[in-house]
């Protein structure tokens, strides 16, 4: 069997002209973000940038890819578009910065069943803020429209970015030592890891909706819930740069108990003092909803704690004051110690 009329891109779901309108939006967002080592325009096939005016000597490249995962869920059910965009960069942000890296720019992945350019366009303003806001440019990504793979008013979110850091100074395990001292700075609140769990408790188990307020959150559970995960690259370069920074974590999937080993060498263990930061409500709420185990709640969430800062022992108090004259409320939540065997594979210790 034939069509009997002449079938277009539309009849298989793709609006072109949508498209271009969504293109024209995002094209002049993506501009605001340029400096003069973007070489290329928004367009071409592909981005062109120059790092010869950084300054740096034996430049070392460090990348990283993430996603927003489960929370764009809570996103979809809000109507509320313009915020996961900065979750992702500052994800990706946070993720090479732990390892002394500044970042250069920045590319995106939008995939959508049926493009809405008004909804784009609130995805890649979130791009754009996060972008401006960390110093790196969006300079460019891919913008898909795929009938058939996502439900209505559902599309997936995901990135990737490059930065640059001064080979001598890159931040490596075997510059934690024994004694160093753990600062912890805050999150703001479950930033992009643990959704699938957290959504499951709220309005499954205990059968929230997302414009339910609730008092211990003083705002509804969906606000809670799309809290945008924070950067914390003013206050990593500001140690880094006055040379107090042995090392840092970003708590992300796996929590404090999985991401902090990742920045240890072995023979050490990470020492984390249970209290000595204040836990959010939200994760207060969690806990109490799903009787989940402390154990669990430490290696699904961040409990309060988005970055953990490795600093000199001898410095700890320096590096705290510093931290708190550029607005930062760093807690003291644990040292690095001497594990049984020099060979272990380290581990963080609640104690």
């Amino acid at each position: 069997m034939t069509s009997k009329r002449p079938m277009r891109y539309e009849d298989a779901g793709v609006n072109i002209d949508e498209a271009d309108r969504a293109t024209s939006k995002i094209k002049r967002l993506a501009i605001g973000t340029f400096d003069e080592r973007v070489l290329t325009g928004i367009g071409a096939f592909g981005a062109c940038y120059s790092i010869s005016s950084m300054g740096v000597q034996d430049p070392v490249l460090i990348s990283s890819a993430d996603g927003v995962g489960t929370k764009l869920n809570v996103a979809f059910q809000m109507g509320t578009h313009n915020t996961v965009g900065e979750d992702l960069v500052n994800h990706c942000v946070n993720d090479i910065a732990v390892q002394g890296a500044m970042p250069l720019f920045f590319l995106d992945y939008f995939a959508i069943g049926r493009l809405d350019a008004g909804v784009a366009e609130q995805v890649v303003s979130g791009l754009a803020r996060a972008c401006k806001a960390n110093g790196c440019a969006l300079i460019g990504g891919e913008t898909a429209e795929m009938p058939g793979m996502y439900k209505a008013g559902e599309y997936d979110l995901a990135g990737f970015i490059v930065g640059v850091a001064e080979r001598s100074k890159l931040l490596q395990p075997q510059a934690v030592e024994v004694g160093d001292v753990l600062l912890g700075l805050p999150s703001t609140g479950l930033h992009t890891n643990g959704y699938s769990l957290a959504r499951k408790l709220l309005f499954e188990v205990a059968g929230y909706t997302p414009a339910q307020r609730l008092a211990r959150l003083k705002t509804t559970v969906g606000s809670e819930l799309l809290k945008v995960h924070r950067s914390y690259l003013p206050a990593i370069r500001l140690l880094h740069d006055n040379g107090l920074l042995h090392g840092a974590a970003h708590i992300t999937g796996g929590g404090i108990t999985d991401n902090t080993p990742r920045i240890l060498p072995l023979g050490v263990e990470a020492q984390v003092q249970v209290g000595s930061w204040p836990v959010l409500p939200i994760f207060e709420l969690l806990q109490e909803v799903g009787h989940v185990e402390q154990a669990e709640m430490l290696r699904t969430f961040n409990m309060g704690v988005g970055m953990i800062l490795v600093v000199p022992g001898d410095e700890a108090e320096r590096a705290a004051a510093m931290l708190e004259q550029a607005g930062e409320t760093p807690h003291r939540i644990g040292v690095i110690a001497k594990a049984a065997r020099s060979n272990a594979k380290p581990k963080v210790v609640y104690v």
